[in-house]
Parts: C-alpha cells; structure tokens; sequence
C-alpha cells in the first residue's frame, strides 16, 4: 500500500482547529484540497504530518506555532494616519485592508484599533502565534 512521501501529489481532506476546538477552515463540503508536497504551498507542520500516511488514512496531528505561521511579528503592526486612507473607507475594528508597497507588492492588513486621527493596522498572519490541530485524510497520492 502507498504511503506520502515528499514530492508526492496528493488530495487531502482537512479540518483546521485552534487548540480550544474552534474551526477555522474546512475541506468539508467542498473537494478535497490538491498539492505537491515539498513546494512550500502549505505550512511546514501540515506537509509533514501528512508524510508515512496512507490511502484513505485518518488521523490528528498539533502543529506548535513554530511550523505553522511563527510569532507575532511587532513590525507588521503600524499606526497610519486616517488621512492616508481613501476617503471613501471608514475603517473599522476586524475590517481588511490592503497595502501596495513601493514594489508593488500586496499586503493583507486587519485593522486592530481606530483612534480618532490614525488607525492600527496589523500585517501577521490572522494565525500567527497559536498552535493549530488538523484533522486529516488522505484521498488520493499520485
């Protein structure tokens, strides 16, 4: 029987936790998601539980912080002048923004405080800092 190995293609049914049980992404209902191990696409704890398991294998694995989005980072959090916005934005607490930088490049922001003049905006990933449970299952490895 075929077991994951790295460079392996596979498909992969998945339900992503926080360490307290709250859902925060899941294949369920939908197909099940499709990629190479190896290539970096997912997080380095994710690729790696799925390594020795077989077809249609179940299992849970905890994926600590440090192989999944890494701490916080205290640079990516930024206080902006309001006058910097489009006028047409009334930012809000939880609200997505984002960010063009000199090269072009896109940031996703989330805005964790308004003041009256500026606002915070905040660039680490939404699961930067918890440490993640993933319920798995091997559909398919090519």
């Amino acid at each position: 029987m075929s077991q994951v190995k790295e460079k392996d293609t596979v498909k992969v049914h998945y339900t992503g936790k926080l360490a307290d049980g709250q859902v925060f992404d899941s294949s369920e209902g939908k197909d099940p998601i499709e990629f190479t191990l190896g290539q970096g696409q997912l997080i380095p704890g994710f690729e790696n539980g799925l390594i020795d398991m077989k077809l249609n294998e179940k299992k849970t694995i905890n994926i600590p912080m440090t192989e999944a989005y890494g701490e916080p980072r205290a640079e990516l959090v930024q206080e902006v002048e309001k006058s910097q916005l489009p006028p047409e934005i009334t930012p809000e607490v939880g609200m997505g923004l984002v960010s063009k930088g000199p090269d072009g490049q896109e940031m996703n922001l989330l805005v964790a405080e308004v003041k009256d003049d500026t606002i915070v905006v905040d660039g680490n990933h939404p699961l930067a800092g918890k440490d993640l449970v993933f319920d798995l299952e091997v559909v398919e490895i090519k």
